[in-house]
């Protein structure tokens, strides 16, 4: 199968031009219609300069024009940089300077976007996009064009994902070709995804999930609908209805906000043949409720990272009531083994740290030798969780090496929260964590170290005025210090650890 995924759509385009690719409203493209865009986008790059190799930042919203911007920039011969839309000028900046990316595509009226741009002075293209009262493209371009071509081999970079926040020094996952498209291959064969399925889209493309639930659709003709956010869950429900879509994917909080905010039962979603989850670790309890509200529809529980394209293993649907708990079995051509500290192959039961192989592991973090070393050894990727594996060889994860805080469909940084709190005179030192919530998967808590006191809402205030929405810290509990190592580091674990009910 042709490894380039801008191609794979191109043929379906070629073949069937009048079929449905993306819905946004009331708009509607065909396969077709996405098809010229795409070679449109990738002309416009391409009579600019940009050729095999060249980064191009994505800083765009769920819509037709990141579709057409992400498949054109590789249709071009370049890298894609999804970046977190959501995020302000203070995480933009960084991102930019640390991809080198040579243009970036962005919507006007983005104050946090142009703050960045104006610091982003490697950036020597940058395209507009507004649209028309047609509610067709348009791109407008910072200077004139002069034509090149170019065509990326297999495994060649495709794609750069940032997986963590601002402070010290971020993390671009490189994703080749043949990486995406041996990950599109093995989705699309254990949920059986044909040309006749359709999909509610509400996961970032930015996030690799998002990312994975787009390719693998369009990959296959099937048709996207994209809703914005998970803001009114009963207008995603009404959109599934409508569409009489196939399927659904989310995080394990997309669940639980559906179930707590929505009578399902209400709507007509016997369409539904399959859900997926992944982003984190379900509950058994949530599965469950999942599974009545929703009978038709088979639930995958999946589990992922980044560094390895999207997806690593699947639980068959039929096997969920007997292996309760468990993200699964590996995915096609993908080996997994669990390991001791001593690199000692773990007995059943046994928990240590999951390694992985296959042709999904990355090919390395950008321009940063030394974290890639640290993570992929003889082509294995340590991927910092740790679990079990039962007789059967199926995975039971117990928790992460990482202090990352994983929070809805989002991965934050810790530091990136503790440097907006202690910018205010009275914190001498303050420590972020995850602790378990039923909504979110984590939530946010701030540790606090005051010299002299402070009401909890002004920290709220400070970094609502500093920090992405999904920054802001839930709770905060004041201490009399911070429990650390013999070298002064924080132990974010003693913190993490569940000693009280939290209250706001």
């Amino acid at each position: 199968m042709t490894t380039s995924l801008a191609s794979r759509m191109l043929a379906i385009a070629q073949a069937e031009p009048a079929r449905s690719a993306i819905v946004e409203g009331s708009r509607r493209t065909s396969y077709g219609g996405l098809a010229a865009e795409v070679s449109r986008f990738a002309d416009l790059l391409q009579a600019h300069g940009v050729t095999r190799g060249d980064r191009v930042a994505l800083l765009l919203p769920n819509s037709l024009e990141a579709v057409v911007a992400l498949y054109g920039t590789w249709l071009a011969g370049a890298i894609a940089v999804p970046l977190n839309v959501q995020a302000r000028a203070r995480d933009f900046a960084p991102w930019l300077s640390h991809s080198g990316a040579r243009v970036v595509v962005h919507e006007t009226g983005n104050a946090d976007v142009a703050a960045a741009l104006a610091e982003a002075s490697a950036c020597e293209l940058r395209v507009a996009v507004t649209r028309t009262p047609a509610e067709a493209i348009a791109w407008c371009v910072t200077r004139e064009p002069s034509r090149t071509s170019a065509s990326p081999a297999a495994n060649d970079a495709a794609l750069v994902l940032y997986t963590s926040g601002t402070t010290g020094r971020p993390k671009g996952v490189m994703l080749s070709h043949a990486n995406i498209a041996a990950n599109v291959d093995a989705i699309v064969g254990y949920l059986g995804l044909t040309g006749d399925d359709s999909i509610v889209s509400s996961l970032p493309f930015y996030y690799s999930y998002g990312a994975s639930v787009l390719n693998t659709h369009l990959a296959v003709g099937a048709r996207i609908v994209i809703e914005p956010n998970l803001v009114f869950p009963h207008a995603l429900c009404e959109t599934m209805a409508r569409e009489r879509v196939t399927g659904f994917s989310g995080v394990p909080s997309t669940f639980a906000l559906l179930l707590q905010r929505v009578q399902l039962a209400k709507y007509d979603l016997s369409s539904l043949r399959y859900v997926t989850q992944a982003g984190g670790g379900m509950a058994p309890a949530l599965a469950r409720r999942l599974r009545e509200a929703l009978p038709q529809a088979s639930l995958f529980v999946m589990y992922g990272q980044t560094e390895a394209t999207a997806r690593l293993t699947w639980l068959p649907p039929e096997r969920l009531d007997e292996k309760l708990g468990s993200v699964g079995v590996p995915i096609a051509r993908t080996q997994l083994e669990v390991r001791r500290e001593d690199g000692g192959r773990c007995a059943p039961g046994e928990v240590g740290e999951v390694w992985v192989r296959g042709p999904g592991v990355m090919l390395g973090f950008l321009d940063d030798e030394d974290a890639t070393r640290d993570v992929i050894r003889d082509g294995w990727l340590r991927t910092g969780d740790m679990g079990h594996v039962d007789g059967e060889g199926f995975l039971f994860l117990a928790g992460r090496r990482s202090d990352m805080i994983k929070s809805g469909a989002n991965r934050i940084h810790p530091a990136d929260i503790e440097q907006v709190v202690v910018e205010l005179p009275e914190i001498a030192e303050a420590a972020a964590v995850g602790v378990d919530d039923e909504l979110l998967g984590q939530a946010i808590k701030v540790f606090v170290v005051a010299g002299s006191p402070l009401a909890p809402e002004r920290i709220k205030a400070h970094c609502r005025d500093r920090l992405a929405a999904y920054k802001i810290p839930k709770y905060i509990e004041f201490v009399p210090s911070l429990p650390k190592t013999a070298s002064g580091k924080v132990q974010r674990a003693l913190l993490a650890e569940p000693r009280r009910v939290e209250t706001p």
